[in-house]
């Protein structure tokens, strides 16, 4: 007889029955684009639909998302409303650039975030969140409620800046979670003239006040560029070799221009950390509702603790902790949508015999949100099972039906990067401390720039070990 728990069923919109009529689909894309979708969308291998007139395909097939995003990426650009959302904020930052430019960048950033570079932060990452961990040093033995979602955006924000800023970005690192969520509530989501395709100058309403915070962000750019500059000229041997000072060094007619600096340090600044700070909150959230994965969690954590294993060794010696993490980002993917549109004619069929033709300027949605919770592809999709990523059963899940980080040439660059990050403040946070859910709350996913927690996500901290920091 298995006596293992049923396993908990985080929130998320329930499917549609039906198709939303135009006036519903702008109404629901303001409000949570997570509940636009109906059944079909976690049912079929693909489908195709019409949005305003113009045809829409979804595609969940993994061997479909390998020949869109992998076998034939170089016909499919960004769609042009992901565009309209994210280029006024990004600019030429890299997840929004194309063609040269994105290649210029990309190959300028792949050197810092190598497998190999990316492990030397691990001592970084480690001494930031055990940093981090003292703002709960004082609460009594009964905990208190902290909203964690603010919080991990607080730690990874420490962690960025300190791995690759060397401790150096300007601004007020304590208003930094509540800047950012103030400045991806207001231009990090759709308006109701991007669905309709007006041009950029056209003015979006939802967007009204994000300009001021926007400039803000800029011009903290704007000032840790110049004092690095000024640093680069005055003392060029004490400079430290961080992300930071690689762009800076690659100026020029041959690399890369100071906005398209600017904007790829926006870029990691905004979205480099708020994505790894919305797995964490939704990995602990959903932790905190399964006592058992807890356990095995704990104890995983303070054997390797306990042997001295290193930091940049726990990705490896912690597998409870990695498939907690990872299956956080499959419930909770980060970006939900990718977006592309067909430049020229295409086709591709499935192994069944069915062919599907996509002719240019076609809107296709690889979108992680449906295929991570697709009744073909996971048993039990809605549920929280680490399990599925534990190594032995790792070989199961096909490439292309797990992408939180995308896939093909555009895979997010700090892929690695934040995996290790994201394991090495999990072992830190969960050896001195729970995180257990406040029973009032009502905690409700949302995408908008990443999918994050609609109204912040409380939840009660109490120490494991009496009412001291328990880490070294």
């Amino acid at each position: 007889m298995d006596m293992r728990p049923e396993p908990f069923v985080p929130p998320a919109p329930v499917p549609r029955q039906r198709q939303l009529t135009p006036p519903e689909i702008i109404w629901t894309a303001l409000r949570n684009p997570l509940e636009l979708w109906r059944k079909d969308a976690y049912r079929l291998p693909w489908m195709d639909s019409k949005f305003f007139r113009e045809r829409t395909i979804v595609a969940n097939h993994p061997d479909l998302i390998r020949h869109l995003l992998v076998e034939n990426a170089a016909n499919y650009r960004m769609s042009e409303v992901r565009q309209l959302v994210l280029r006024p904020i990004l600019k030429d930052g890299l997840l929004t650039a194309e063609g040269p430019v994105w290649k210029r960048s990309r190959k300028a950033m792949a050197p810092v975030f190598t497998p190999k570079h990316s492990r030397g932060f691990a001592g970084q990452m480690l001494a930031m969140s055990e940093q981090f961990i003292e703002r709960y040093a004082l609460i009594g033995s009964e905990g208190r409620v902290s909203d964690i979602s603010a919080d991990m955006t607080d730690l990874t924000y420490a962690i960025l800046a300190e791995t690759l800023f060397s401790g150096e970005l300007a601004g007020d690192k304590d208003t930094i979670s509540n800047d950012v969520d103030a400045l991806l509530h207001r231009m990090g989501r759709v308006d109701p003239m991007d669905m309709m395709r007006a041009p950029p100058w056209v003015p979006r309403l939802t967007r009204f006040g994000g300009r001021r915070m926007l400039e803000k962000f800029r011009q903290m750019v704007s000032d840790t560029m110049a004092a690095r500059q000024e640093r680069m000229r005055e003392a060029p041997d004490d400079v430290p070799q961080d992300f930071l000072t690689l762009l800076l060094q690659l100026a020029g007619p041959d690399g890369l221009t100071m906005e398209e600096i600017e904007d790829n340090i926006l870029t990691f600044i905004g979205a480099g950390h708020e994505t790894t700070a919305r797995a964490l909150a939704w990995t602990l959230y959903c932790v905190g509702h399964s006592p058992h994965v807890r356990e095995r969690m704990e104890e995983e954590i303070d054997r390797v603790l306990a042997e001295g294993a290193e930091p940049v060794e726990w990705v490896e010696r912690m597998p409870w902790v990695r498939a907690a993490f990872e299956e956080a980002l499959r419930l909770y993917p980060p970006a939900p949508s990718l977006n592309r549109e067909a430049i020229g004619a295409d086709s591709w069929t499935s192994p069944e015999g069915e062919t599907i033709h996509i002719d240019p300027g076609v809107t296709v949605l690889v979108m992680p949100w449906t295929l991570h919770r697709h009744e073909l592809y996971w048993d039990k999709p809605d549920a929280f099972m680490p399990e599925r990523f534990l190594p032995e059963n790792r070989g199961s899940i096909n490439r292309f039906q797990y992408i939180p980080f995308g896939v093909g040439p555009r895979t997010c660059i700090g892929a690695t990067f934040a995996l290790q990050e994201g394991v090495i403040a999990l072992a830190v946070l969960m050896q001195s401390y729970r995180f257990d859910p406040v029973p009032e709350s009502r905690v409700w996913p949302v995408q908008k720039l990443t999918t994050q927690p609609r109204d912040g996500m409380p939840m009660k901290v109490s120490p494991r070990h009496g009412t001291s920091r328990a880490v070294n």
